[in-house]
This record gives structure tokens, C-alpha cells and sequence, in this order.
């Protein structure tokens, strides 16, 4: 930043950051999918001397993308570490996925970071930022946490720079002068493309060209042809000054005094550090894929100048596993443990690895740590506290471990061998247990039933889903207890594919997907009665009972009442609750599509019996042969379940959206304002007709919209949608 030198140490050598947690920047990298995050780290990577040459991700080459599945799709699909050095910084790059269905990824680079770097396309139009980054800025700017803007794709821009980064002003932030553009890029001449390349960048504030062209970042006075435009300078000083910490400096710019450069480096290093003023930068990757690419200089030098330290940072509040508050802890190395497990892997040669942020105290090798995980058992997780030693410390590198013989508090680390560790857990001394915030998820709403391949599938099945749901807090599995399905609840299909990818290629588990299905319920429509007669003779012993019955509907949600009207004792008092099971087995079973029968008074009036061949079973027998008589002669309703849904979404959007639920049988039920620009659209709709939701709400919403739904109530499916389940059904589908 400013004019600084762009000499550096390279990432070779000592770890800058032992014992030193004001050595470490935390980075994450945030962006739509295809906005050029891989490329950037690369970039960065390159010119930190992290690598001799940058790879392409077409070509599967970069150390952020290192996994085959990331190979094959070419995009990422999980969060990856890349650790660079610049002048005795460690900065470490998080890369995160664009695609909205790995936001689990981004979030926990989120939480594992102390400033964002947003990416922004100049390939896109203007005014077509992705309304998911929107969200995550937002979602960065309620913590407080620092952020900057890089520009990608200026050699092939359909937005112009100026443009984009007015764009950016509006989008971002309640105040534009509040994000502003610290160098103009400088082009080239066009080439056959059409598109000239930039070669390099005007600082606004050192009115320095920083020329790329020979790809080494060189500094050289501004020729007159390239003197710095007046307006957006002046416009940079202003924002500068407006967020700067002496109230005095405005005054004395107003009245004409020249404000020393340094002063104005200095507040917006700390301006940056504090959250409230948010630069907008160039990048692009060197042509040849070796020399320093266009503004990587400038952004290491924004990183370790303008973003905050570890310390510098408030950590996530902690309990005990038992819920009792605790002090909130500082990032002090000699303090008390406090780790997190921010991502979870397999690897084929060294078993788990958890990928841990340490936020206070040091992590050792073969130190004993409590590992706690709470708060998670809805999605499959369950509450554990237990003592774990740790294996081998090391630092990711793409496909490469480099070990580690401690990670002090800021940093993060690989740990090895924590069998029982998952994303989210906490990691403390053993004779400390803590327990830090959990950060929010999403709730995985796309659902998938799946049965094993074959026999040897089945085999292994539980233990590589339960393998892929640890490493993954947003995937749930769930053993539905109506249908018996084995369902798999992922944010989308993207999701899907990469989890049964990887179910496939590192678990060796094949599975097939089978038609999701709903939990439908049966009841009686109409007043009925029925007779149930079981009378056997076999020899010895027979059997013999019979009931009479009275069926008749009950309001939704009271189930069934059991009510004994028997007089004069035709059916003997210890078997009524033979009947009594009898047909509440019956029920569970259903009686005209297999559905549980529910919200119905089952009358029991008259019976007989035999004082020998009489018995629980027998009377157990007749009082299921009861209820399904009694259903052959009244209407049998099928219960569908309805879902509230809410769903946020933009204002442009609220229309497309009421018009999509009713299409799928849905009521509207009422719409607030919960924001500025956004509607929260609140609705009950039959859960049959959203199943695939999570991914046709995207659609709609052009990726800005979001959902929750939650269970209502069973309600009667209109009789031309029961037909076509009932045949449906009837053709095993």
C-alpha cells in the first residue's frame, strides 16, 4: 500500500509466525463461482515465492484445487489453505467456493478468518454482483470484519473499471465513499482479441505508476499522459479522511492545507483494519504464468499492513460443555487452549485430518487436548466430550503437509489422528473443557433417499456416510421412521454429486438414489363400523374372537382414542386390551395405501368369545380384521404433510416467488419487510411440492433468495393428487 517497496522474504524457510500471532493474517477469499479466487491465490502464491510458476484451473493445476472431484468439475468444492509469506508475515489465504451449494465451505473460512477479500468479476455486467456475495458482505459487515474489493478479469472486461467499482460503491455498503479504488489499472495496447491487457496500475494517493510489464512489479514516476485523474483522488483523500481517527484533519483539508501522504497511509491502514473504509483493487494473473501478476504486490501489501492481527480481533465468546459462561479468552499464546475444528478430511495415507484455527494458547504434538462437540444432534451429530491425543501438527499445501512443531494462537494448523473430532468441535486442555460458539449453518433442504448398490454396499454404507456427515455440518442424514427411507439432506445438487462422489471414490460405496418420499397419513372420512371374526379349529387348541366396532373421524392432530363401550361382558374384560392393540397395530400398518392411520375414535360396542379357545392373540387378530372391514365401507382420506415456509428474498423478487408457491398448491399467508430491499414471504405449502425447492428457489430468485421450512401439520390431499400417489405407488415408484 502507498509506496511501499515490493521486496519480500518469500515462503521458504522459518514459520514467520512461532510464537508471534501479530505475525499472522488471516485471509479469506470470497466470490461468486468463476470470479477468479483459485487464480488469485495462485497469483498471490507466485508472488510471495510460494511457487516458481502458477497453475491454471482449467488445467487442474493449482494448489488450492489439488482434490481429483475439483479436477473433474473444474470450480472448488471445499475450502483450501494456502500459506504465502510476505515481508515476515504469514498470511494465510483461505480459497472458498463460489457455488451456493458449498456455502458450509465459505462459512467456515468465515469463521476461521480476521478479514474477506471479495472478488469481483469485471467479465460480468455491472449491476449483476451475485446476490449471495451481497449476503456474505452483509453477513461480514454485522461482525464487523474487515474487507477489501478485488477486480479479476480486466483483460476480457464486459464492465468497465470505473463503472464496476461505482457498482461496487452501491452495492456494498451504506456508504459509497466508503469504497473506493486505491490505483487505476493502465492498458496496453488492444491485441487481436480485442480486449487490451492492463500492464499496470496509477496509485491515487502516490500519483506512482506501478508498472507489470516486464512481470516484476516496478515503481516509476507518472508521465504527464498518465497524471492521475483529479476527481478520484480527491474523492480517496475525502473517504480517507472521513473515517480517520483525527477529527481535526478535515478541517484542515477544507481549508486548503496539503495533508503529508504518510498521514493518509496511516489512517487507511487503520481505516481498513477497523471495518469502516473498504478499497477496491485490480488483479490479474501474469500472461506467462511466472513473473508477478498485475496488483498482487499491492494486495500483499494491503494484507499485511491494512488488515488487522489476530489479536486484533475479538474471539468467539466460549462456555463450558455444560453451558456455564466463561470469560472471554484473548489470542495469547500462553493462555488457555481454545481451538476449532473449521474443516474435516480423509486422507488415504494418514487417516483423518482436522484442519484446526487456534484462537487462544498453543497446540502441541502428542498433546493430550478434551475434544467437545454439542448442538449438532438434530443433523446427526451427537453431544461428545471426550480426551483425545493429537498426532503430527502440519501446514496444508495443496496435496503437500509440511510439519509443524506447534501452531501458537491466529494461526491455523492440520492436526492428525482425532478419531472423534468434527467440524465445529472445540478443542481445550483437558483439565479446561471449553466450549466455543458454534457458527451458523445452513440447514441442508434438499433431500435424497438412497439404498445400497448391492450387499457388499450395505456392508459399508453406515460407516462412510457417517464419515462424510463429520466432515460436513451441512449434510444431515436422517432414517425416516414412516417411510423407512435412508435419506441424505444436502444444500443442492452440486452438493449431492460431490457427496456421493465422494461416498464413491474414498469410501468404495456405491448407492443407487431412489424416489423421495413424503410421510402421507390415512384417515376415515365418514362414520363406519366393522366386524372382525377369527375362529380357527386345528386340533387342540382353536382359536376364537370376535369384536364389533364403531370408527368414526376425530379433528386433525388428536390421533387415536380407544374407547371401550362393551356391556354385559361379551368380550372379557383382560382382552379389550388384546382389541385395544389389535387395532392400533392395524393402524400403524394403514388400510388402504400402506399410510399410518391417524385422528380417528375406534368404539368397541359388542364381541364374543370361547372360554377355551379365547386369547390375547386371537383378540389381538379380530380387532385388526375390524378396522380394515370398517374401511372398506367409508371414504379413506390420504393426509399429505404441510410445511411452513419462509423465504427471504428481494423485493424484485417477492412477485416470481408468491406466483411459484402457488403453483405448487401453496398459501401465502402473510409478507413483512425485514429489511431494507428485502421481503420475507411467509407461506404454508404441502411438502410433497417442494422437495426439490432448495434448487428451483435459486432459479427464481437468480441465487439471492432463502428458505426455512419447518413441519405444520397433515392436512387432505385434494382427491386428484391422492389418485395419482395411490398409482403411483401401485407402479412401485
Amino acid at each position: 500500500m502507498g509506496d511501499k517497496s515490493s521486496t519480500h522474504t518469500g515462503a521458504a524457510g522459518r514459520d514467520p509466525s512461532a510464537g508471534r500471532p501479530a505475525s499472522v493474517r488471516n485471509v479469506v477469499l470470497v466470490g461468486h463461482s468463476g470470479s477468479g479466487k483459485t487464480t488469485l491465490v495462485e497469483a498471490l502464491a507466485l508472488t510471495a515465492g510460494a511457487i516458481n510458476r502458477a497453475g491454471r484451473v482449467e488445467d487442474g493445476q493449482t494448489v488450492s484445487d489439488y482434490d481429483e472431484i475439483e479436477h473433474r468439475r473444474g470450480r472448488s468444492v471445499q475450502l483450501s489453505l494456502v500459506p504465502v509469506e510476505w515481508d515476515g508475515i504469514k498470511i494465510n489465504l483461505l480459497d472458498t467456493p463460489g457455488y451456493a451449494d458449498f456455502v458450509g465451505e465459505l462459512r467456515a473460512g468465515l469463521r476461521a478468518a480476521d478479514a474477506a477479500l471479495f472478488v469481483v468479476s469485471a467479465a460480468q455486467d455491472a449491476g449483476s454482483i451475485a446476490g449471495a456475495t451481497r449476503a456474505v458482505w452483509e453477513e461480514c459487515a454485522a461482525v464487523g470484519m474487515p474487507r477489501a474489493i478485488v477486480v479479476t478479469h480486466l483483460d476480457t472486461a464486459r464492465t468497465g473499471y470505473d463503472e464496476l467499482t461505482g457498482v461496487c460503491g452501491r452495492v456494498f455498503g451504506d456508504d459509497p465513499d466508503a469504497v473506493l479504488p486505491l490505483y487505476l489499472p493502465v492498458y496496453g495496447p488492444q491485441g487481436p482479441d480485442g480486449h487490451a491487457p492492463a500492464t499496470g496500475l496509477t496509485g491515487l494517493l502516490t500519483q506512482r505508476l506501478h508498472d507489470y510489464s516486464s512481470g516484476r512489479c516496478e515503481e516509476v514516476p507518472l508521465g504527464d499522459a498518465l497524471r492521475v485523474a483529479e476527481e478520484a483522488r480527491n474523492r480517496l483523500i475525502e473517504g480517507i479522511i472521513a473515517e480517520s481517527e483525527d477529527e481535526t484533519l478535515m478541517d484542515r483539508y477544507l481549508g486548503g492545507d496539503e495533508i503529508d501522504i504518510k498521514i493518509l497511509i496511516g489512517d487507511l491502514e487503520k481505516a481498513v483494519a477497523r471495518g469502516v473504509f473498504h478499497p477496491v483493487l485490480a488483479a490479474a494473473p501474469a500472461a506467462d504464468g511466472t513473473g508477478q501478476g498485475l496488483g498482487t504486490v499491492e494486495l500483499l501489501e494491503l494484507i499485511t499492513r491494512g488488515f488487522p492481527t489476530p489479536p486484533e480481533r475479538e474471539a468467539p465468546a466460549v462456555t463450558t460443555p455444560d453451558g456455564a459462561a466463561r470469560p472471554a479468552v484473548g489470542c495469547d499464546p500462553g493462555g488457555p487452549l481454545v481451538a476449532e475444528v473449521i474443516k474435516t478430511a480423509s486422507d488415504p495415507y494418514v487417516g483423518r485430518l482436522s484442519l484446526v484455527r487456534v484462537f487462544s494458547g498453543t497446540l502441541r504434538p502428542d498433546e493430550v487436548v478434551h475434544v467437545s462437540g454439542h448442538g449438532m444432534t438434530e443433523r446427526g451429530h451427537a453431544d461428545h466430550d471426550v480426551d483425545e491425543r493429537i498426532g503430527a501438527l502440519s501446514v496444508p499445501f495443496g496435496k503437500q503437509q509440511r510439519t509443524l512443531g506447534q501452531c501458537v494462537a491466529g494461526d491455523i494448523a492440520c492436526v492428525a489422528r482425532l478419531t472423534r473430532a468434527e467440524t465445529g468441535d472445540t478443542l481445550s486442555a483437558k483439565d479446561e473443557p471449553l466450549l466455543m460458539e458454534p457458527w451458523v449453518m445452513p440447514d441442508p433442504l434438499l433431500p435424497l433417499a438412497i439404498e445400497a448398490h448391492s450387499k457388499a454396499d450395505e456392508d459399508k454404507l453406515s460407516q462412510g456416510l457417517a464419515r462424510l456427515v463429520a466432515e460436513d455440518p451441512t449434510m444431515r442424514l436422517e432414517q425416516n421412521p414412516d417411510t423407512g427411507q435412508l435419506v441424505l439432506w444436502c444444500l443442492g445438487e452440486a452438493h449431492l454429486d460431490v457427496a456421493l462422489d465422494r461416498l464413491r471414490g474414498r469410501y468404495g460405496v456405491q448407492v443407487d438414489a431412489v424416489p423421495y418420499r413424503v410421510s402421507l397419513r390415512e384417515t376415515f372420512g365418514a362414520r363406519s363400523a366393522g366386524r372382525g371374526r377369527h375362529v380357527k379349529q386345528s386340533g387342540g387348541h382353536g382359536q376364537f374372537a370376535i369384536c364389533e366396532i364403531d370408527v368414526e373421524p376425530l379433528p386433525p392432530g388428536t390421533g387415536i382414542e380407544f374407547v371401550d363401550r362393551v356391556v354385559g361382558g361379551s368380550v372379557p374384560r383382560q382382552f379389550i386390551p388384546s382389541v385395544e392393540k389389535g387395532v392400533r397395530a392395524q393402524a400403524a400398518r394403514g388400510v388402504a395405501a400402506g399410510h399410518p392411520l391417524v385422528d380417528i375414535r375406534v368404539t368397541l360396542r359388542d364381541g364374543k368369545s370361547h372360554s377355551v379357545d379365547s386369547s390375547d392373540a386371537a383378540f389381538q387378530t379380530a380387532g385388526a380384521l375390524a378396522l380394515r372391514e370398517a374401511a372398506l365401507d367409508a371414504p379413506i382420506h390420504l393426509l399429505e404433510p404441510v410445511a411452513e415456509l419462509k423465504v427471504l428474498v428481494p423485493d424484485d423478487f417477492v412477485g416470481q416467488v408468491i406466483s411459484d408457491i402457488s403453483g405448487r398448491r401453496g398459501r401465502v399467508v402473510g409478507t413483512e419487510q425485514t429489511s431494507p430491499g428485502r421481503t420475507l414471504v411467509r407461506a404454508e405449502v404441502p411438502e410433497i411440492e417442494i422437495g426439490r425447492y432448495a434448487v428451483d428457489l435459486r432459479s427464481v430468485s437468480h441465487g439471492t433468495g432463502r428458505f426455512s421450512r419447518s413441519y405444520a401439520r397433515h392436512e387432505p390431499m385434494p382427491p386428484q393428487v391422492a389418485d395419482r400417489v395411490r398409482e403411483q405407488a401401485g407402479n412401485g415408484l
